[in-house]
């Protein structure tokens, strides 16, 4: 099973709130998972002090190291992955609508395919019961305040890449474009169909590229839909 390593975060010096509304939901399940407050308290301050190592991830589980004034500590978690019916479904959803994968690619997980996950009785965002950890050190509360750290820090990584939530999940970024591939094939030439998929791909990421250049660049973003 192959992880990702994730480069270790820098500090940040503001409240590193999640922006997502996704990132928002995570956050949620973190808070439900901690057993105090003030482990919370402490889990952030870990996490924007850029205490947390590289974080690896993949399918079900996420490792990494903290390391705070009593010493060094290997934190390992888990989430539930999705079962093949349950991938298949997830797979149908994001091939439901055109712009769901361009999305995807572009950093947004869209409000509309998680509700389709959902009416076909996939749960994307976890609770907090499903965030299970353990931790080197000797705290005893589960989830320890360095399992909060390596979380809050996870919010960051899933609100920049969704991909990351779905490969927790089970559902790696190229496991995804290979299956929906496979799925499009059959509806005409192979080649062109293949042709096609890379080119909206590769579409996506330029376009990715584009907004993230005119936020360095402080210009506006594109303007909300209406709705």
């Amino acid at each position: 099973m192959t992880s990702v390593v994730h480069p270790r975060l820098a500090p940040r010096r503001s409240t590193a709130r999640a922006t997502t509304w996704w990132g928002k939901a995570w956050v949620r399940a973190i808070e439900e998972a901690a057993y105090a407050d003030a482990d919370l308290v402490a889990s952030r301050a870990l996490a924007r002090g850029g205490h947390v190592g590289q974080i690896a991830t993949e399918p079900g589980r996420f490792v990494a190291s903290v390391e705070d004034r009593r010493g060094l500590w290997t934190v390992a978690g888990g989430i539930p992955v999705l079962d093949d019916g349950a991938v298949s479904a997830l797979v149908e959803a994001v091939a439901a609508e055109s712009g769901r994968i361009a999305a995807l690619l572009a950093g947004d997980l869209p409000f509309s395919l998680v509700e389709h996950a959902e009416e076909a009785g996939v749960e994307l965002l976890p609770y907090g019961a499903e965030l299970s950890s353990t931790c080197t050190c000797d705290h005893w509360a589960d989830p320890c305040t360095h399992a909060l750290a390596v979380l809050h820090q996870l919010t960051w990584l899933l609100e920049a890449d969704p991909f990351v939530l779905l490969q927790l999940r089970g559902l790696p970024r190229d496991e995804l474009l290979g299956r929906l591939h496979a799925r499009a094939e059959p509806a005409g030439d192979p080649d062109e169909t293949e042709v096609d998929l890379d080119a909206a791909v590769e579409a996506a990421l330029y376009a990715a590229r584009l907004l993230s250049d005119a936020a360095d660049a402080g210009l506006p973003g594109p303007p909300a839909p209406s709705t």
